[in-house]
């Protein structure tokens, strides 16, 4: 019973995590129609300006509560940062392009990013595991987390909510799931694209580098650390749907639980076990499980 409570507690800890991370992609892709393979190196540059930002703080001796918010601004910092110059120094410039020409460039940007990191950063691992005790620790049963897992859970389900809110029953909502659907419209309707194609990239960097900032008190913070998120990232979105908000909930669901399941019972099989369910999934539906249908312009 143990064995199988961990499992399922684990698998959640982890679908939170994916969430936050997965559903940047995919608002960036639902609005521009770009698949960022840089994406992974913003959740990097948010966990290495967190832990930059924790360190400082904890050498000051400043109150152990303040670190949440130093984590929340360290996303807002590398997100708006990033957002801003790759959307308006470079992706705007390829607007129209071929889709596989922006997933080109975006992988350029992916690799020379990688660099920078290694350049500002170095190579060596960056730690900042205070966060991860201070708050404490919970118990599952005879299992004990600590309680600074649960904000990661607290935190995907607090941007899943504002999303939710802000894309159905705001004005401004409203005008980007037209954008969404029909850019080509809007922009005849007075909608400012551009704009809203900066919004989209801005708010999508920023959640990566959120997802990255709660993470690096958990792990040892090291180059190349994007590249492993890819993969998870990707296969979410696939799962559930490119540009499927509610997609990427049920996506990331699977694939954390699956991979949970995976670690505790086949720990031989965790990588493939991710690969199988993404296969699967698009053996039977290849455009996800919720995706919109795509209407046909002729």
């Amino acid at each position: 019973m143990n064995g199988l409570l961990g499992a399922v507690v684990d698998g959640i800890l982890y679908s939170a995590w994916l969430f936050i991370i997965a559903v940047g992609l995919t608002l960036i892709y639902g609005v521009m129609k770009i698949l960022n393979m840089a994406h992974g190196t913003f959740y990097a540059v948010g966990a290495y300006v967190a832990v930059t930002l924790l360190g400082w703080w904890f050498a000051q001796e400043l109150p152990p509560w303040g670190i949440v918010p130093v984590m929340i601004a360290s996303a807002l910092v590398a997100g708006l940062v990033l957002g801003v110059v790759v959307e308006r120094g470079i992706l705007s410039r390829f607007a129209g392009r071929d889709p596989v020409v922006l997933l080109l460039v975006t992988y350029a940007l992916f690799l020379i990013l990688e660099d920078v990191i290694k350049l500002i950063w170095g190579v060596d691992p960056w730690i900042a595991s205070e966060p991860l005790w201070v708050f404490g620790q919970v118990e599952f049963g005879e299992l004990t987390y600590p309680t600074y897992n649960l904000f990661i859970v607290a935190v995907a389900a607090v941007v899943g909510g504002l999303l939710t809110w802000f894309l159905q029953f705001t004005a401004k909502g409203k005008i980007l799931r037209a954008v969404i659907h029909d850019p080509e419209v809007s922009r005849a309707m007075g909608v400012n694209v551009g704009r809203w194609n900066l919004i989209a990239f801005i708010t999508g960097s920023v959640l990566a580098a959120l997802g990255g900032a709660f993470t690096a008190p958990t792990i040892s913070v090291v180059p190349g650390m994007g590249v492993e998120v890819v993969v998870m990232m990707f296969a979410v979105v696939v799962i559930g749907g490119l540009g499927s908000i509610p997609g990427t909930v049920v996506g990331a669901l699977i694939v954390g639980f699956v991979r949970s399941f995976a670690v505790h019972y086949w720990p031989e099989l965790e990588v493939f076990s991710v690969y199988a369910v993404m296969a699967l999934v698009l053996a039977i539906r290849p455009q996800g499980l919720f995706a919109g249908v795509e209407l046909r312009k002729i």
